[in-house]
């Protein structure tokens, strides 16, 4: 499973956690706002920001659906199109928000919801796609993205693994092996009992590509979990804050959540550091200060043949360790020994 390149970071095994503040339609429509919440995101220490580049006609045709939602403390129901419709970007928009994101130091990218808005994409020179789980059965999509030969990331929320197969397959027929899947459970937010953390591994091992999280939790606790299991990329719902109007502010992250999310993952990475079975550096003055050596049982006389009786394990362990212990036995002092003293292989003859 080899790495993946996103703009400046590389994504995979033993790679620092990729984290994606998902503003979606959080910014209401409002380029001031977005443009705000992108630099909210930058203190916060995310590494990328994502947006929505949908066409709402490109999902809804019945006007009379709606959706019901919490926002500033009070159950709204309104039309999904109407909702929609006025957190609807532009090209000329994505072209802003991606140029300012470049400005502040920040990627981007965004969820198409056609080829049209991949090729929207491609034009500003994102440097990722992103699938939604809505879309994840929209296979002429998915081959679409696949096609552009650009690192892909699916969502797999809501899905069968016979539905993943079919998007992965369709994807790799493209020959393009630059995947992504996010272990995704659609709900918002998501009850701790629907999070299924160790669906991660799962879809690693199926797939054999790296994995990561689109958490719709509260909280950071769900996010440093799939850390420790291997996610290589977390993607959170952000606002500048949970009271603003809208469906999704009130399950976002605010700011200082996401920032407490990135020093826990951050500090998990350290805990975690590598696979590797051997003393750290910081263990090496320990070895010499508390592990055990051979020393005398008592004093010795020059000429002296050791027996198991006159040696003792006793720190530091700066000498002959007790496994070695058999290496000394029979053998002739050169030199006289004190009781309790370190016994080297250059006292034996």
């Amino acid at each position: 499973m080899n790495s993946i390149p996103i703009g400046k970071y590389l994504i995979g095994k033993e790679r620092p956690c990729f984290l994606a503040a998902e503003i979606g339609i959080n910014h209401n429509g409002d380029m001031q706002l977005a443009k705000k919440t992108i630099d909210t995101a930058v203190e916060a220490g995310a590494d990328a920001v994502k947006f929505q580049n949908y066409h709402t006609e490109d999902f809804i045709a019945d006007k009379s659906l709606t959706y019901e939602y919490i926002s500033q403390g009070k159950t709204i129901v309104e039309s999904q199109y109407e909702m929609f419709k006025r957190c609807e970007l532009t090209a000329e928009s994505l072209y802003e928000l991606k140029s300012y994101c470049d400005r502040q130091g920040i990627s981007f990218h965004s969820t198409p919801t056609s080829e049209a808005g991949i090729r929207d994409l491609l034009e500003i020179g994102v440097p990722v796609l992103k699938n939604g789980s809505d879309y994840l059965t929209n296979l002429p999509l998915i081959k679409a993205m696949g096609d552009t030969g650009l690192p892909t990331v699916l969502s797999t929320g809501m899905a069968t693994l016979a539905e993943i197969e079919d998007a992965v397959r369709t994807f790799r027929k493209t020959s393009n092996e630059q995947l992504i899947l996010l272990h995704c459970t659609s709900s918002y937010p998501t009850p701790p009992e629907d999070v299924h953390l160790r669906k991660i591994g799962s879809l690693a091992a199926v797939f054999g590509c790296p994995v990561g999280l689109s958490d719709h939790t509260d909280g950071i606790t769900a996010a440093v979990g799939a850390v420790t299991l291997g996610a290589c990329w977390i993607e959170k719902h952000f606002t500048l804050d949970k009271d603003l109007p809208g469906p999704d502010h009130h399950f976002s992250s605010d700011p200082a959540e996401f920032k407490a999310l990135v020093t826990a993952v951050r500090t998990t990475e350290k805990y975690l550091g590598n696979s590797q079975i051997s003393p750290t550096s910081s263990e090496e003055k320990g070895r010499k200060n508390f592990r055990l050596s051979c020393v005398t049982s008592h004093e010795l006389p020059v000429g002296h043949v050791l027996s198991e009786d006159n040696i003792v394990f006793r720190r530091p362990g700066t000498g002959v360790p007790p496994t070695h212990s058999y290496l000394l036995i029979g053998r002739t002092l050169k030199q006289h020994l004190s009781a309790n003293q370190v016994i080297e292989l250059s006292y034996l003859k």
